[in-house]
This record gives structure tokens, C-alpha cells and sequence, in this order.
């Protein structure tokens, strides 16, 4: 085979990418409430739908789950499947004062693109679709089947992609471009809960967009001795429509330390004006550490490092106080000593724990020919010979069946903006991105390698 040049159609076709991922991001598609043909609700469904049309378009053949859960796109042929999972989902951008640009708009400045969904995961998704569409225009032969498989609910509860673990062909192995580059080999166990108590004395606090982000608002009715004591901690809020809001800094669930977490703010504050409400204490007592030590302990491991604990909701109202958190946990701990140490601390207060999603861990040894021929594109392409395979506390599809590994798009040393107000991707990088999964697509599924 002649020799592609790879760098110079990613530049021809980029255009084209480009107006396809503004389509993918101007659709809303957090979790909403369901609708015929649309479960995740209609942005979600909207989503799915401009993807699955763009797949049509490219070649692909498509096909779509008569509920509306997932849809996949497909080419080659033969028995054997490999497997490119993405989604389709965004987390909420309900805080759209906190945004510099319509998070549903995207913006080219700077060299980036902005909105909704450009890192997570709509277009690293987008750009290895268009990596296969290029690989496949170049004369290069297939020796199997190749599947995208794009999924509605990955940021909640996995509903869309469990229906398709329980329906559908599962591929033999792949790849899901939802995380970091060189590629991730352990991934923690993650559970979330519902912590709920009961309170003669109705509270009105809210807070927090989602289980798996830092808090970066949350408000009561305007109080001056909870004003004060957060002017006392050098706090951040401001008074807004008769309310007192704290205002933290989002960041993910994973790496809680790089946010500021206001609904804990705002209950530290709480706390010191005398709140006598049993979740308040508990949290400002045992819960308000981003490693959970006041609940569990130092727990952490060598491969994927400490236990991570976020506040990410808070909804109290009507004697019922309810908060929502998030829990990464090593690969070689114990959910049920999660559960229990959670249950016995939160018990002391009177608080009900209830599971509300789990994910277990995974471990997936970097000697094997899969990962080492990944690794080989990501080194050829990047020029990056240092960066190794790396553990995380994030939770994308390589758990939801067997042999897939999260590989990209996010580079070494750059600034994770996922679930963030202001989310962004470099421009080059993306272009980079479709280069090496151009590459790790040429390795692993051709007859005669470009």
C-alpha cells in the first residue's frame, strides 16, 4: 500500500468535523425526564441521533434500539468485533452564569473549541469515528468487524450500555475514548449513595449538580450569622435573590481535591452558627475531608492511590434532608467495608445510607499485545516515550465488558475540564488524537498495515 498521509487529510476533513461536533454539542443531553423513544430524555435522544446520522453519512451502517437507549454504528467484516464505546450524555451545565460562552453553543477561540461535551465525551468520540472513516478511505482492509457504540447514560446510572451488554453482540475487545492518554490500566471501584435524614425542623438547602462533581453552589435562605461565620472562614458567597450562596469550584468526582466544595462550605458555616441538624454534623464532623478519613480511614493502594470522597448534592426540604455523595475506592479494597464503615459512621447521627449506583473496579495487565500495540501509537504519534499507563478514579465503559481500556483523549499535563463550567479541548490535540487512534486502528484491525 502507497503511502496516506494521515496529518494531511486530518486537515482537509476538519471542517467538516468541526460542524459535526458543533451539532453533537448544541443538543442538552444531561439525564431528563423520558419521553417516548427517548429514555435519557430528548436531548439525550437528539444527541444520539445526530451521531448515528453522521455515522450514516460517513458510510457506516447504523442501527438504533427500538427504546432508544443506545445505537451503534458498524463496518467491515467477519466474526470477530472490536469495540469503540463513547457517549452521548454531558453532565448538567445548569450553572450557566459560571460560563463564559452558551455551554450548548460551541465556540472556536483561542486555539480551543468550548461547550458541553467538546473533551466529554462527544468529541473525542467524534474524532475516533472520523479516524476509521479516514483509515477505511485510505485503502487499508479490514480483518473484522469494527462497532461504535454510542450510549445516552453514562454519567448517571449506566442504564443505556447495560441494555446493550444484556441485547446485543459484545466485541471481543476495544477501546473507549473517554479519559487520558497513554491509556488507563486500573480503574477504581466507584458507589455512590443517598444519605438521608429526618428533621422535625424544615431546612431549605440546595445545593450541587451532580454525584460524580464538587459542589460549586449551594444556598440557604438568607442567614446573617451564617454570612458571618463564612466572612469568619474567608469563605466565598454572595447574597442573590434572598438567599445566601456559597460558591465553590467544581471539579470531578475523582479528583475532588482540585475543587472547592460549597455545599461543605456552607455547612461548615452552619455548623459554627449553631445548626443543630444531624446531617450537618455529620458531614462537618466526619464528611468533610476529600479522602473520607474521618469516615474510613486512610485507605489506599499502590496501584490506584487513596480513597476519594465527595459531597456532590444536597436537596433538604420538608423534614427530609437528603445528600448525594460519591465514593472512589482502591482496586484492592472492599466495597462492603465501604458500605459498612459508611453505615456505622452515618448511623451515630441518624442517618440512612442507600446505595444508589455501583461500578466495580478493574485491572488490566499492560503486557499484553492489545495494550502494548496501543501503547506503540500512542509513543509513535505523541513522540512521548515517558508517560506510562496510569490508574484512575474515574469510571468510563472499559468496565462494562470485558477486555476494553480507556484510551484518550485527554494528553499528559493538560487541564481537565470535564464537568466544569468552561469545559474545553485544544484544538490540535483532538487533531492529534484522530492521528493516534488513526494509527492504533491501522495495527490492530488491517490486513496489510499503512
Amino acid at each position: 500500500m502507497g503511502k496516506f498521509d494521515v496529518r494531511a487529510t486530518i486537515e482537509e476533513r476538519f471542517e467538516e468535523y468541526k460542524k459535526d461536533l458543533a451539532d453533537l454539542v448544541s443538543a442538552n443531553s444531561k439525564n431528563a425526564e423520558p419521553a417516548e423513544g427517548a429514555p435519557m430524555g430528548k436531548g439525550a435522544r437528539q444527541a444520539l441521533d445526530t451521531m448515528l446520522g453522521i455515522a450514516k453519512r460517513l458510510g457506516f451502517k447504523t442501527t438504533i434500539d427500538p427504546e432508544g437507549y443506545y445505537g451503534y454504528a458498524e463496518v467491515g467484516e467477519g466474526k470477530e468485533l472490536f469495540g469503540v464505546l463513547g457517549h452521548m450524555d454531558v453532565v448538567p451545565a445548569d450553572d450557566v452564569e459560571n460560563w463564559n460562552t452558551n455551554p450548548f453553543e460551541m465556540v472556536e477561540k483561542d486555539g480551543k473549541f468550548w461547550g458541553r461535551g467538546v473533551t466529554d465525551d462527544k468529541g473525542p468520540t467524534l474524532a475516533s469515528l472520523y479516524s476509521m472513516k479516514m483509515l477505511i478511505d485510505s485503502g487499508a482492509q479490514l480483518k473484522q468487524r469494527v462497532r461504535f457504540i454510542f450510549c445516552t447514560d453514562e454519567e448517571s446510572l449506566w442504564r443505556s450500555v447495560k441494555r446493550y451488554v444484556a441485547n446485543e453482540e459484545h466485541p471481543s475487545y476495544g477501546i473507549t475514548p473517554d479519559a487520558d492518554f497513554p491509556l488507563l490500566y486500573a480503574e477504581k471501584g466507584l458507589v455512590e449513595y443517598d444519605l438521608i435524614a429526618k428533621d422535625e425542623k424544615a431546612i431549605d438547602f440546595k445545593g450541587g449538580t451532580a454525584y460524580n462533581a464538587v459542589a460549586g453552589e449551594a444556598s440557604i435562605p438568607m442567614d446573617e450569622e451564617v454570612k458571618k461565620q463564612m466572612d469568619a472562614m474567608g469563605y466565598e458567597y454572595q447574597e442573590k435573590d434572598g438567599r445566601l450562596v456559597a460558591k465553590g469550584k467544581a471539579a470531578h468526582a475523582m479528583e475532588p481535591e482540585n475543587g472547592v466544595n460549597a455545599i461543605v462550605h456552607l455547612m461548615e458555616a452552619m455548623a459554627k452558627a449553631g445548626s443543630d441538624s444531624s446531617m450537618v454534623k455529620f458531614i462537618t464532623e466526619k464528611g468533610n475531608d476529600v479522602f473520607g478519613t474521618g469516615i474510613f480511614g486512610d485507605v489506599s493502594d499502590e496501584m490506584s492511590g487513596k480513597l476519594k470522597f465527595n459531597v456532590g448534592l444536597a436537596d433538604f426540604k420538608d423534614g427530609e434532608q437528603k445528600l448525594g455523595i460519591d465514593i472512589r475506592f482502591p482496586v484492592t479494597y472492599e466495597k462492603e467495608k465501604v458500605d459498612k464503615a459508611l453505615a456505622d459512621a452515618a448511623a451515630v447521627y441518624g442517618v440512612e445510607v442507600k446505595e444508589f449506583d455501583y461500578l466495580r473496579s478493574i485491572y488490566v495487565a499492560t503486557d499484553t499485545p492489545f495494550v502494548k500495540t496501543l501503547m506503540q501509537a500512542y509513543q509513535e504519534i505523541s513522540g512521548d516515550t515517558k508517560s506510562q499507563p496510569i490508574s484512575t478514579g474515574g469510571a468510563t465503559f472499559a468496565r462494562s465488558m470485558e477486555n476494553i481500556v480507556a484510551y484518550g483523549a485527554l494528553f499528559p499535563g493538560r487541564e481537565q475540564t470535564e464537568h466544569q463550567a468552561n469545559e474545553m479541548v485544544i484544538i490540535d490535540d483532538l487533531k492529534k488524537a484522530m492521528e493516534i487512534y488513526f494509527r492504533a486502528f491501522d495495527l490492530l484491525l488491517t490486513k496489510e498495515k499503512i
